[in-house]
């Protein structure tokens, strides 16, 4: 069986491997709940961007909020990756990661003055400004520095993703972008700004978008816009088309990166664009089929409705089947003992809501471990202390070696920077 991530994530006479390493082997050295990435699988899915990217005066941005992990940000930045950031907390991590600030796009539609300021003063490419308030007041900032800050207006083309309404961000209706309508007026005010330099577009429909026809929509509406805003003296160095390319969780067959680049170059070229720089913001599609999350069978409760099969990973550690709905496979991680069972697999939280997959026909024992597949994105990067619970491992896998890249929080880090009420008689009771 062919599974997300393979030919680096298999099934071998029953044993899940990533890579060189078993699953279970891993679960035993660094105990359970625990996020197994394999490098082999993102340097694979990379690769498909910057081959069909070769040649282009291009700019390939990782979207942090994907995974955020220190190591996993490291190993984009050493191969020459730049950084789609929505935070001044994300800015910090690729910093600290050895990203370079003169490849940083940063997004989102909430920055606060303190997060502009600190931006500017490390100088990152480009602020995605996405309305005309932040515009105004990033001007301000940059004024009151003695700064330009460099700027792509992000625009939203109004264009359906057909992906899940809470990832979709490029319809009229999302908080997300400028629109369409009145970027010209936008653009017309940014040029006139003193602490503004225009230097591109900018657009994003939305997330796990598995067809490509929306791209193209939403590229030429982003066409349209670039040869309006020139034609009114307003020059664009680049085009940032975005990211949100999908995966493969169950049975969805999303356009191959290096194809949809290609689809996207060749519209580019005929419309007389081919000189521009161009950016894309790509996250999920790079890590999302490169890591597993690997759970303990904690106990089996029979029922004369549902079997649920009660693991020691649960919702706080990954957010996306509670959230969102979403389908993601799950797999024994050693050979069957037990017969097989069709179960809900559930975790341990105090919410009907905490589940991880349902009727899923698993052969399994407590004691045993069961691995979800393509968790490699939101997933760790969305995970809480909900109930109280620590926060699990991550190990990054290359060949048959496998290095912790962030130890399981204890339960003292839990309450680190908590304070207990004092004897004052004034205090609460």
């Amino acid at each position: 069986m062919d599974l997300p991530g393979a030919p680096d994530i298999t099934l071998r006479e029953g044993r899940l491997m990533v890579e060189g390493v078993a699953a279970v082997d891993l679960a035993r050295r660094f105990k359970t709940p625990l996020y197994v990435y394999s490098s082999a699988v993102m340097a694979h899915a990379l690769a498909s961007y910057q081959n069909a990217l070769a040649g282009r005066d291009h700019l390939l941005c990782y979207a942090v909020k994907a995974n955020s992990a220190l190591a996993v940000l490291q190993w984009f930045a050493r191969r020459g990756c730049g950084f789609d950031i929505v935070s001044g907390g994300e800015l910090e991590r690729v910093l600290a990661a050895g990203g370079d600030p003169q490849r940083i796009v940063f997004s989102g539609v909430g920055k606060t003055r303190a997060e502009m300021e600190r931006a500017l003063a490390v100088d990152v490419l480009c602020f995605n400004v996405e309305s005309i308030g932040e515009l105004e007041l990033l001007s301000e900032v940059a004024s009151g520095t003695g700064r330009r800050a460099r700027v792509s207006l992000r625009v939203n083309p109004d264009v359906d993703a057909k992906t899940h309404p809470y990832i979709s961000t490029g319809l009229r209706a999302n908080k997300f972008g400028i629109a369409h309508e009145d970027a010209p007026a936008a653009f017309a005010r940014a040029s006139r700004l003193p602490g503004i330099e225009v230097a591109g577009i900018d657009c994003h429909i939305g997330s796990q978008i598995v067809d490509a026809d929306p791209y193209v929509d939403a590229l030429d509406r982003l066409l349209d816009l670039v040869e309006r805003v020139e034609a009114d003296g307003v020059p664009l160095a680049h085009i940032d088309v975005g990211g949100g390319l999908g995966i493969t969780y169950r049975d969805e067959t999303p356009p191959d990166a290096g194809a949809l680049v290609a689809r996207l170059l060749e519209r580019i070229d005929a419309r007389g664009h081919g000189h521009r720089k161009i950016v894309f913001e790509p996250g999920r599609s790079l890590v999302g089929n490169a890591g597993v999350l690997v759970t303990e069978v904690l106990y089996l409760k029979p029922g004369s409705e549902r079997n649920f099969c009660i693991v020691d990973a649960a919702m706080n550690d990954l957010m996306r089947p509670a959230m969102y709905g979403a389908w993601m496979r799950i797999v024994e991680c050693a050979p069957a003992q037990a017969a097989a069972v069709t179960w809900d697999v559930v975790g341990p939280i105090c919410e009907s809501g905490d589940w991880l997959g349902r009727e899923r026909t698993l052969a399994v024992a407590p004691g045993d471990f069961v691995a979800v597949l393509s968790a490699g994105a939101y997933a760790m990067s969305m995970a809480s202390n909900y109930n109280t619970r620590p926060r699990a491992a991550e190990v990054m896998v290359s060949g048959s070696e496998a290095v912790l890249i962030r130890e399981r929080e204890s339960l003292a880090d839990l309450t680190r920077g908590e304070h207990l009420l004092g004897d004052d008689a004034r205090a609460p009771a």
